[in-house]
């Protein structure tokens, strides 16, 4: 159902059946786990954090790692204020 590497790969799944007897699969909740930080990295002006990513990890899908080490949900919000540092975690957690 998820891409391997995805934040969700290995979170466990779970079902409701509704009151017509159909069966809803889900994921449960996904909780940030602490995230080990490897370095900082201070954002330029106009940078993205799936650019980011790929700089750190040569995958640009992998930018739910720096939220996850920096405690956010919203990618935007790491790389709105130019001249900040945000953390960078390793690739594997």
């Amino acid at each position: 159902m998820f891409f391997k590497g995805s934040r969700y790969e290995k979170i466990a799944s779970a079902e409701y059946t509704d009151s017509t007897g159909r069966v809803v699969r889900y994921k449960v909740t996904r909780f940030i786990p602490p995230t080990p930080v490897d370095a900082g990295h201070l954002v330029d002006d106009m940078e993205r954090l799936d650019q980011i990513a790929y700089r750190y990890y040569q995958d640009p899908e992998r930018f739910w790692r720096i939220c996850d080490a920096n405690g956010t949900l919203w990618p935007p919000d790491l790389v709105s204020e130019p001249n900040s540092i945000i953390l960078i975690p390793p690739s594997e957690g």
